[in-house]
C-alpha cells in the first residue's frame, strides 16, 4: 500500500474558465475547463493512477483487488467494495444552472445510484462572487413551477456572498448553484446524479439549450427555509479543524506551517487529500509502508489507503492547506464509554 496519485481528469462545460489547468501546471487548451474530477470511481470518468507499482491502472481495478486495505474493512462491507466519495476541483467563470440532487432512495429508484449530498469548500472569489443555497422564501410546488417557468425562479433563492475559506453543506434535496468568479473544492457522494431546474436559457456546447429536469427536480426539491446555510467552524492554525461531519463524510481542514502528525487508522477508511495551498510531502508512519513518501502538489490530490492512514505532512512552501475527506467509522459506543469512564475517574 502507498499514497496514490492521479493522471489529469478535466471535463469540458460552458460555465468553464481557465483557471484549472494553469494552476495544476498544465499546457492551456483553450477550452472551457469547468472541474477537475480529483478522485473518481464514477464509471463515466474513473481515475488513473499516476504513481508507484500500480501506474497507468484505473483505480476501480485496484480497489477491487485490495478492498478492505484500500477502502477500510467497515467502507468495503457497508458500500459493497466500491469508494464511495467523488471529490473535485470546480472553476466557474460563468454560473451553473440552479439544480438539486436526489437522495439515496430516488437516486435508487429512478437511476439504480446512490444518492448526491455535497460541501463545498471556497479556493478563492472574485470581488462580489455569489452562490445560491437553500430557498430564501416558501415555496408551493405550484410557486415554484410557476417561478421556473417564467423564468423567476432565482429571485426565490437564498443568495450568499462568498469568500477564502466559506464552507457550504449541501444535502440531497437542496436547490443550489455556484456562480461565477468562484475557484472551489467539492466533497460528494459517488454519484453524477444532477436534476437542473433552470439554465438561464443559454446553449450548452453543442449550441443547443441543455437538458431540464423539471418534473424530477420537484419530486427531490426540500422547501424548508432555513436561517442559515453557511457552514460554521473553527479555523485554528496548525490543527486540522472539524468542517464536515456527515451521515455520508466528514471532512477536516488542516492549515499547517511545520511538520504535522496525522494518525487516522481510528477512522478505518481512506483518506482523500486535496492540497489546496502550498507543495507537501506526506510520508508514511505505518511500518508496512516501508517508509513511502510522496511530493503532493498544490491543485492536486491523493487518496491514502485506510491500511497506512498513519502519516506526517510536511509543507514545503512555508505553509500548506489541505482538505482531508473520510467516512468516519469509529465506534462510538467504544469512545462513550470511554469518555463515561474518564468522568467517573476524574471524580
Amino acid at each position: 500500500m502507498y499514497p496514490l496519485l492521479f493522471e489529469p481528469n478535466l471535463h469540458t462545460v460552458v460555465w468553464g474558465g481557465k483557471r484549472l489547468e494553469e494552476w495544476k501546471g498544465m499546457a492551456k487548451s483553450g477550452s472551457p475547463v469547468g472541474e477537475s474530477w480529483e478522485v473518481s470511481c464514477v464509471p463515466s470518468s474513473t481515475s488513473v493512477i499516476s504513481n508507484g507499482k500500480w501506474k497507468g491502472r484505473l483505480l476501480t481495478d485496484i480497489i477491487k483487488e485490495h478492498p478492505h486495505e484500500i477502502l477500510g474493512e467497515k467502507v468495503a462491507v457497508k458500500y459493497g467494495n466500491e469508494l464511495p466519495l467523488l471529490v473535485k476541483f470546480i472553476d466557474a467563470e460563468r454560473d451553473l444552472s440552479i439544480q438539486v440532487h436526489p437522495d439515496d432512495a430516488m437516486a435508487q429508484r429512478e437511476h439504480g445510484k446512490m444518492g448526491k449530498s455535497e460541501m463545498w469548500y471556497i479556493i478563492d472569489a472574485k470581488p462580489g462572487a455569489y452562490l445560491y443555497a437553500g430557498f430564501s422564501e416558501r415555496l408551493t410546488p405550484e410557486e415554484y413551477a410557476r417561478k421556473v417557468a417564467d423564468g423567476t425562479i432565482c429571485g426565490s433563492l437564498a443568495r450568499h456572498e462568498v469568500h477564502k475559506g466559506d464552507v457550504f453543506y449541501l444535502p440531497a434535496g437542496r436547490v443550489h448553484a455556484i456562480c461565477g468568479g468562484i475557484l472551489l473544492a467539492e466533497v460528494q457522494q459517488s454519484s453524477d446524479v444532477t436534476y437542473r431546474i433552470f439554465d438561464y436559457n443559454r446553449p450548452g456546447m453543442d449550441g443547443k439549450p441543455r437538458e431540464l429536469h423539471t418534473d424530477l427536480a420537484s419530486k427531490a426539491l426540500d422547501f424548508e427555509v432555513l436561517d442559515q446555510y453557511r457552514t460554521v467552524y473553527d479555523d485554528d492554525a496548525h490543527r486540522a479543524n472539524h468542517c464536515i461531519d456527515s451521515p455520508y463524510f466528514n471532512v477536516r481542514v488542516v492549515d499547517i506551517e511545520a511538520p504535522f502528525h496525522r494518525n487516522l487508522l481510528k477512522y478505518d477508511s481512506f483518506i482523500i487529500t486535496m492540497c489546496l495551498k502550498g507543495d507537501c510531502k506526506i510520508r508514511m508512519r505505518t511500518p508496512s509502508s516501508e517508509e513511502h513518501e510522496i511530493t503532493l502538489k498544490e491543485g492536486h490530490s491523493s487518496l491514502i489507503p485506510a491500511a497506512i492512514a498513519d502519516y506526517d505532512v510536511i509543507p514545503l512552501d512555508g505553509k500548506t492547506l489541505l482538505l482531508d475527506a473520510f467516512i468516519d467509522n469509529k465506534d462510538r459506543s467504544l469512545l462513550s464509554m470511554a469518555t463515561r469512564f474518564l468522568h467517573i475517574t476524574d471524580k
